[in-house]
C-alpha cells in the first residue's frame, strides 16, 4: 500500500515546477531578459501607474469614512475609485506580458521544452493575442473620438467630468499590450533562432 504523504511518480516535477512559477522573479527578467526600448518603456508606465494604488487606497478609505461616519458619500469619489481600478487593470495588461506575470494554469505547457513553450507562445501571440487586440484598439478609436466630440462627462450632476478621459485609457492600453506582444515576439523568435537557453 503506497504511502499517501510520498509523492507520486512524476508528480514531484510538476510541483518543483509549479514552485518555481510561484518564485517567479520579475527583477531577474527585467534586468536580464527585457532590454529593449519598448520593454523599458513599459516597466516604467507600470512603474509609475503601480502608484497610483496608495491614491485608490485614499480615496476608498475617504469614500467610506464620509458615507458611514457622515452619512454623505461623495459620487465624485465612487467614480475616481472606478477609474483609477480601471487605469490600474488596463495599464497592467501589457506590464503583465513584458514580465510574464500574467496567470498560467496549463499543466501541458509546463511540462514542455522550453522551445516548445516558445513556439506556443509565438504561435498564440500571431493567432489569437495580436488578431484580439487589434480588434479592440482599432474599435476603440472610434468609442474615443464620439465621446471626445461631444465633450461626454458623468450621468451624475456631480460626478466626474471629460469621460473621455478615461476612455482614452482603453485604446493607449491595448496600444502598449500590442507593443509588448510585438516585443515578446522578438524574444521567443530570438530565443528560437540563438538556441540559448534563459
Amino acid at each position: 500500500m503506497s504511502n499517501p504523504n510520498q509523492p507520486t511518480p512524476g508528480g514531484e516535477d510538476v510541483v518543483r515546477k509549479y514552485e518555481e512559477l510561484l518564485e517567479h522573479d520579475t527583477d531577474t527578467l527585467t534586468k536580464h531578459e527585457h532590454k529593449n526600448i519598448i520593454d523599458r518603456m513599459i516597466l516604467g508606465i507600470g512603474a509609475v501607474i503601480s502608484t497610483l494604488a496608495l491614491v485608490l487606497i485614499a480615496t476608498i478609505i475617504l469614500q467610506v469614512v464620509m458615507r458611514y461616519g457622515f452619512r454623505h458619500g461623495l459620487v465624485v469619489l465612487e467614480e475616481l475609485q472606478w477609474h483609477l481600478y480601471a487605469l490600474g487593470v488596463m495599464m497592467g495588461l501589457s506590464y503583465a506580458m513584458v514580465t510574464d506575470s500574467h496567470v498560467r494554469v496549463d499543466l501541458v505547457h509546463m511540462n514542455l521544452s522550453e522551445r516548445k513553450q516558445r513556439w506556443i507562445e509565438i504561435l498564440g501571440i500571431l493567432f489569437l493575442l495580436l488578431p484580439f487586440v487589434w480588434v479592440v484598439f482599432y474599435n476603440s478609436l472610434d468609442f474615443l473620438a464620439d465621446s471626445w466630440r461631444v465633450n461626454e462627462r458623468s450621468d451624475a450632476p456631480l460626478g466626474l467630468p471629460a469621460r473621455w478621459a478615461i476612455k482614452s485609457v482603453i485604446p493607449i492600453s491595448f496600444g502598449l499590450l500590442i507593443l509588448a506582444a510585438l516585443s515578446r515576439l522578438v524574444h521567443d523568435v530570438t530565443f528560437l533562432v540563438k538556441g540559448r537557453e534563459k
